[in-house]
């Protein structure tokens, strides 16, 4: 049974929208739909937010839609550095464009929800959510079973 977590520091995004919802739950693919598995040796390192990076730019650029790839990246970079820190390690990267919208979809070995905080001005850690909500025109998470969840953002093109 698949869930969809909504809390008040959700921001907007409790479903993901009506185009995406049967990518994610049903397992369709999308029209340009790219995916990056990460190894599960290297899910908790650093170095995988530099790949996942690389992966939006290489995906982006040959789908014609560099415009997108600097948000993108900060997007995703928050994204995998969540499920490092929060989700037991990143498992998956999805890219899926449609018409003028693209998701970043992140799976990770939790099913943790993510939460929003407000950190005071000294914190180092606790923005990485903000930035999503600020980059992108919905967000959120969903449970599909299993151990693991999947956080998506959409950005506008």
């Amino acid at each position: 049974m698949t869930t969809f977590d909504a809390r008040p520091q959700a921001a907007t995004g409790t479903r993901p929208p009506g185009w995406l919802s049967p990518i994610l739950v049903e397992g369709r693919a999308g029209e340009c739909d790219a995916v990056f598995p990460f190894h599960q040796r290297t899910a908790l390192e650093p170095a995988c937010v530099a790949m996942a990076r690389r992966f939006v730019d290489q995906t982006l650029g040959s789908w014609g839609a560099l415009d997108l790839a600097f948000d993108t990246q900060l997007v995703v970079s928050e994204l995998v550095t969540n499920a490092m820190r929060h989700g037991g390690g990143a498992a998956q990267l999805r890219l899926v464009s449609h018409e003028a919208q693209l998701a970043c979809v992140v799976t990770d070995h939790s099913r943790t929800v993510p939460v929003t905080s407000a950190p005071d001005v000294f914190s180092e850690y606790g923005r990485g959510l903000r930035l999503v909500d600020a980059l992108c025109t919905t967000w959120g998470w969903l449970s599909p079973g299993g151990s693991h969840k999947l956080v998506w953002a959409v950005i506008a093109g």
